[in-house]
């Protein structure tokens, strides 16, 4: 199936592609055939007829997740039916007829600029084809959301982070999606055929409830203590908090307790259960080149060295930690950053592994996929 997301430099895009990527990756590791041709457009594509007419020949959806929320009144106004027209045209060029999933929101019945924008640009979706879904979205949230940028959970993290006290409206309420979960539904219903408006239940929160959870994670993990997990509302937001944390807050030193009998420390406390494991490695070999969509998951090396590698999916910068058995320091995999450990020491390697839940062999949440390309 020939997929186009638009707006893949935006959160959903970001995460919907990383998401049909993730398909691919199980498809090639089990030697099947890839389900996804995934074209990826940014918002460059838009002023480049050519490119957007080849990007829409033979395609089967596109993911509409490019648009305009910040600006001035006029230029937010006009922005996305301009956006949603050059598509339209663009489709109409290639003579394609694909299934268009639209990332509208809860704005669009709203009489502002932004409400209006996105409620004629859906309108100009829905008349260019067959196949339409209307997807309704809340408040977005999820990882690699830019603080500051009309997400209040990701300006939050931030400020927590920073040390900073946030200014607080005492009555704000945000109805919370995450952007992963937004995705999947856009996924879903290309894949089952859906069509016509899609409103995803939200989470309601208020504003301050929402930072005391976000304080809490922060003074739980700083202290290596991993909060409850057994909620998928709390295992989300908490990945977004912990992605924040990346790169600079790893590895985490850890308190040793040592005497004569030898050296005593913590590695892993609280997270609701999950599963602990060791591993030995050789010299010079590697292990990981995987990646999670929510797995939490924890590498500590307690005896050799070793470098641990994390790459953001879908990009190519790559964190490096040098780790060592003589002073053990963890260091957590972030969501959709794929991992690698190898053995840089002359030794065998010994490691603990943590991951926050039970091992599913029919849903592994393991996605195979080289750290260094």
């Amino acid at each position: 199936m020939r997929i186009v997301v638009t707006g893949i430099g935006g959160l959903i895009g970001w995460h919907a592609h990383v998401r049909l990527y993730a398909a691919n990756c199980a498809a090639r590791f089990r030697n099947d055939p890839l389900p996804y041709d995934i074209v990826a457009l940014d918002h460059a594509a838009f002023d480049d007829d050519t490119q957007l007419a080849a990007a829409l020949d033979n395609a089967d959806a596109v993911l509409h997740f490019a648009g305009v929320n910040r600006g001035d009144a006029a230029t937010v106004e006009a922005a996305n039916p301009a956006i949603a027209k050059r598509l339209t045209e663009a489709c109409k060029s290639a003579q394609a007829d694909p299934h268009i999933v639209y990332a509208n929101s809860t704005h669009a019945i709203s009489d502002t600029p932004y409400g209006r924008s996105k409620r004629i640009a859906g309108e100009i979706c829905a008349a260019a084809v067959n196949r339409y879904t209307d997807l309704v979205l809340p408040h977005i949230f999820g990882e690699a959301a830019r603080p500051f940028y009309n997400n209040v959970t990701a300006t939050l993290i931030h400020q927590i982070l920073a040390g900073e006290m946030p200014d607080i409206n005492p009555d704000g309420k945000v109805q919370l999606l995450h952007a992963g979960a937004a995705a999947q539904m856009a996924i879903d219903a290309v894949r089952d055929g859906t069509t016509g408006m899609q409103t995803p239940v939200p989470h309601p929160v208020t504003v301050p409830a929402l930072y005391q959870k976000l304080r809490g994670f922060h003074d739980s993990y700083t202290a290596n203590i991993y909060p409850d997990l057994s909620n998928p509302f709390d295992l989300a937001l908490f990945n977004t908090y912990r992605t924040a944390t990346y790169p600079d807050s790893w590895p985490r030193e850890l308190a040793l307790n040592t005497d004569q009998r030898g050296t005593l420390f913590e590695a892993v406390k609280g997270g609701g259960g999950g599963q602990t494991f060791l591993s030995t490695t050789q010299p010079g070999i590697t292990r990981g080149d995987h990646f999670h969509l929510a797995k939490v998951e924890r590498f500590l090396v307690v005896q050799g060295e070793a470098t641990i590698r994390i790459r953001k999916v879908l990009d190519d910068e790559i964190w490096e930690y040098k780790v060592s058995g003589d002073a053990p320091a963890p260091v957590d995999m972030p969501v959709l950053h794929t991992h690698s450990i190898e053995n840089t020491g002359d030794t065998e390697l010994l490691t603990l592994f943590w991951t926050h839940d039970l091992f599913d062999q029919s849903n592994p949440d393991t996605y195979a996929d080289k750290v260094l390309k």
